[in-house]
């Protein structure tokens, strides 16, 4: 199918302060033209731009998808290890189709927010993969490891088994990646076995790191070192693609580590702040030219999967704690949830940026609203004052995910419901 877009303001991320009025052609699954129509292009479609900024779809580069079933549950403890406690026994009874239907949920608010691409951890990782195939976006689909060394060797080969199939059904859309959850719950043994399982698979090694002082300063207790510094001695990180969830409290000689590496850090300002972690000094890292994308953290911790919120919340921290005083720009808080973003899962050719070539990944954002009237500048517009509700449409490969604000992919309300069943189950085992 043709696609055309018409009339839009065009935010393509291509360049700083780049945005005009103009077209997309959309023609399948990519992008055509963008800005001047080709007078030789026919629509089997026209979507009216008119009142809408359309920008790239917005990627969700770390977030725990199926935790939305403890959205507004065990809220307010003192640290990240105080939440654990409460939150892993729960995990502990989730069922495999309980995980698919807090897929399904996460998935219908990730759409809502104008998100189409989103790196996962969790377990039963092919429940959240048959979701995102009913529900048409892509994803990261990582292999969760906790424990020994032994028990994680079988679970990666088994889930690498099931997945397969949903990887091959997805035109592209699923990869799939592995995640070693934390230096406090696993051994340099099954951080090792992920980093060269990665390595033989040209996979992504995603992992939280250095998310609170207590796991700082236990690291260096139990073995003389910083986070960073552990895995690196390891010989973890040094020759794989990885995405670093959090680092909130990295050093000085960790951020001069980082330059060296094929690593994005995730910074999930929302989860960070709820769960007394800290404030991650990204404004410094921008400025040490690290790679910075942008995560919700699961609903559980957040408790919301909202990009636009989480941009907001990112630009104002950067602006509270700048160590270096330098300040971040709406343009590079957005780069964070788009380019960056896609850069972190490898898929900086596909997505990402609104031009010719690329996938069409693209969200519509309405602006005939009070709160962004008038609109002046886009980019502080986009970071500083548009809501999640204001997304109207939503295509991912040229295929309308969302328009006026109706998913098209799923029943909404039978979500819900089933998610609402789903929860109470959970409670009485």
């Amino acid at each position: 199918m043709k696609l055309l877009i018409s009339n839009a303001l065009i935010v393509p991320m291509t360049q700083e302060g780049t945005y005009f009025r103009g077209d997309i052609g959309i023609d399948g699954k990519h992008i055509v033209f963008v800005g001047e129509a080709d007078p030789g292009f026919v629509a089997d479609r026209i979507i009216d731009g008119s009142f809408h900024i359309a920008m790239p779809a917005l990627v969700n580069a770390h977030t725990h998808l199926s935790m939305g079933l403890m959205r507004n549950y065990k809220d307010d403890l003192p640290t990240l290890q105080a939440w654990l406690g409460e939150i892993f026994p729960i995990e502990d009874k989730l069922t495999e189709k309980d995980i698919l239907i807090a897929s399904r949920l996460g998935l219908v608010e990730l759409i809502q927010s104008g998100v189409t691409t989103f790196a996962d951890m969790y377990f039963h990782p092919q429940a959240s993969a048959e979701a995102v195939l009913e529900t048409g976006l892509r994803a990261s689909i990582s292999i969760t490891l906790f424990g020994s060394l032994e028990e994680n060797k079988t679970r990666v080969f088994d889930r690498e088994r099931l997945l397969s199939p949903y990887v091959g059904r997805s035109e592209g859309r699923i990869q799939v990646d592995c995640a070693p959850h934390a230096i406090y719950t696993c051994p340099k043994e099954t951080y090792q076995f992920a980093h060269s399982w990665a390595k033989d698979h040209q996979a992504i090694l995603h992992t939280h790191l250095s998310e609170t002082m207590q796991e700082v300063q236990d690291c260096l207790k139990e073995t003389g070192k910083t986070p960073l510094q552990y895995l690196l001695d390891c010989g973890v990180l040094k020759d794989v693609k990885s995405l670093l969830a959090h680092c909130v409290h990295l050093t000085d000689t960790e951020v001069e580590l980082l330059k060296g590496l094929d690593s994005t850090i995730v910074h999930n300002p929302s989860s960070n702040c709820k769960l007394s972690s800290g404030i991650a000094p990204i404004s410094t890292y921008f400025q040490k030219g690290i790679s910075v994308a942008l995560g919700t953290d699961g609903a559980s911790s957040n408790n919301n999967l909202n990009m636009f919120e989480e941009m907001h919340v990112a630009s104002l921290l950067g602006k509270v704690y700048k160590p270096t005083g330098y300040t971040l720009h709406p343009y590079e808080v957005l780069s964070m949830a788009t380019v960056n973003g896609a850069k972190a899962l490898g898929l900086e050719k596909k997505i990402g940026q609104l031009k010719a070539g690329m996938e069409a990944d693209i969200l519509l954002v309405n602006t005939h609203a009070s709160h962004l009237t008038p609109l002046n500048d886009p980019f502080s517009a986009l970071v500083y004052a548009t809501q999640a509700s204001d997304v109207d449409t939503l295509l991912c490969q040229g295929r309308i995910l969302m328009e006026g604000r109706k998913v098209m992919t799923i029943d909404e309300d039978q979500v819900i419901k089933d998610a609402q069943k789903s929860w109470a189950e959970v409670q009485q085992r």
